[in-house]
């Protein structure tokens, strides 16, 4: 729980920090980038299953 308010408070800092300085938010659009995050998560967790069941 502790990463995830470390993570959100880091995100809100930078997109504090952007909005003041005026530049684009460095984010895609919200769907698209949502989706690419679930991905990359079941990406990785594929993998780890993957070498589990039958590499190990």
């Amino acid at each position: 729980m502790t990463e995830i308010l470390l993570a959100l408070f880091a995100g809100t800092i930078v997109g504090l920090i952007f909005s003041v300085i005026k530049l684009p938010l460095p984010a895609p659009p919200v769907l698209s980038g949502i989706a690419g995050i679930v991905g990359i998560y079941l990406g990785g967790s594929a993998y780890h299953w993957i070498v589990e069941r039958f590499f190990s």
